[in-house]
């Protein structure tokens, strides 16, 4: 047995939307990797993967597929994929999955691959997404090699997806993305975060609004869906009209196919956290951003879907399709404004709670802090304490700086 089969390279980090992907590592970690308000890829070194080296982890991918797609006929469930059949193999693979015979690093890599791979086929194994944070990067020539490989070994694949810098596509010539559409790369997701030359500056971006434009346009002119990520929140109190006002300006320009909202959040890891910690940032509060998420859409003319589906939005279930959709998805905006503002206290905090809290609790002194902080803000709504929104406040600053998924 070759013990080698068992393990390929995967990422930190996938995309909103992309659960039921195959995650196909092209790079490791992020070639800018300068932006002040991003933690992922911070002290890590950019390296860039070759098309044998990446062929030969779907070399793994594959047997990993079929031994998966084996097992499961054997024990009767026709190739379906469930917990028996991930739980057989590492059961009757124990020289592969003995945490006592192999190092974490790679027994952990055994892990998710096996579980990648099981979730991928158990979902029709149609989608891909390509880590990590700019795969676009990659040779074009060589990225066609890849794809290419990577549709003739399945040929089921629908939908392949990537990050990418808008920099980088409009580095690229519309021919070189017109060959990457046409072998299979589906959708691009950029992040813009603004349209504002001094947020952009500020933010070490290492763009401005005209790459956006430039690199928006020609790949969809190639044909690539073009998804655009935006922050609320980014431009600070300082800059935010003008923040909103081109940010706004620059998308009816573009017109993506998607505009997913991503409101701020300044995490502890962050190079932007110091700024916030000495004062020099000064971000707005929850219920600025949700201003500014309605300016946006008000100003917002182009032909395109828009949804909030992360966390960092406390109105996270807006969803829709514009302009026809506008006046709904402004209701949602609307009704919480209504809201009076001990119950919009109340409905964040809540909301925080439930879908954020499991993602950042952890055992030890920093995981029982944040707890007391939470148990705190609880009580003090509760008794309807004077001293209800500063806890409040405190708890929710506390479980956003932890991260988000």
């Amino acid at each position: 047995m070759n013990v080698d089969n068992y393990s390929f390279d995967i990422g930190p980090m996938g995309a909103i939307g992309e659960q039921s992907s195959l995650l196909l590592r092209i790079n490791r970690n992020c070639p800018w990797n300068r932006c002040l308000f991003c933690p992922t890829y911070k002290g890590q070194k950019f390296e860039y993967r070759g098309p044998e080296e990446i062929k030969r982890d779907i070399d793994v991918i594959r047997f990993l597929a079929e031994e998966i797609k084996t097992t499961s006929h054997k024990l009767g469930w026709g190739g379906g994929v469930n917990d028996e059949v991930i739980s057989t193999i590492i059961r009757h693979n124990p020289e592969i999955y003995d945490s006592g015979l192999t190092e974490d690093r790679i027994l952990d890599l055994r892990f998710a691959g096996l579980k990648n791979v099981g979730n991928w086929l158990n979902h029709g194994a149609k989608t891909v997404f390509l880590q990590d944070a700019n795969a676009l990067i990659m040779r074009p020539p060589e990225l066609i090699e890849v794809i290419r490989y990577l549709k003739e070994s399945f040929p089921s694949i629908e939908r392949i997806t990537s990050y990418a810098r808008s920099k980088t596509c409009a580095q690229r010539s519309l021919k070189e993305l017109q060959e990457l559409h046409e072998v299979g790369l589906s959708r691009l997701l950029v992040g813009i975060e603004s349209g504002y030359d001094p947020v952009l500056e500020y933010m070490q971006k290492g763009v401005n609004a005209q790459d956006h434009v430039e690199g928006g346009r020609k790949a969809i002119e190639s044909g690539i869906t073009f998804v655009a990520f935006v922050m609320p929140g980014l431009g600070s109190k300082c800059w935010a009209e003008g923040h909103v006002r081109e940010t706004a300006r620059l998308l009816n320009e573009i017109k993506p196919h998607l505009i997913r909202l991503r409101s701020l959040a300044i995490q502890e890891d962050t190079p932007l956290y110091q700024k916030w910690k000495s004062g020099e940032f000064e971000p707005p509060t929850d219920d600025q951003m949700v201003d500014e998420i309605e300016q946006l859409i008000e100003n917002l003319v182009c032909d395109c879907d828009i949804e909030t589906g992360q966390l960092t939005n406390i109105l996270f279930e807006i969803q829709g399709h514009l302009p026809q959709q506008k006046r709904k998805i402004l209701e949602i905006v609307r009704h919480y404004k209504t809201m009076v503002p001990r119950e919009r206290l109340n409905f964040r905090f809540q909301r925080y709670l439930r879908y954020y809290l499991p993602y950042v609790t952890e055992e030890g002194k920093r995981g029982y802090a944040l707890l007391r902080l939470v148990r705190e803000a609880a009580e003090s709504l509760e008794r309807c304490s004077s001293e209800s929104e500063q806890k409040v406040e405190q708890a929710i600053l506390a479980i956003k700086q932890r991260g988000i998924p």
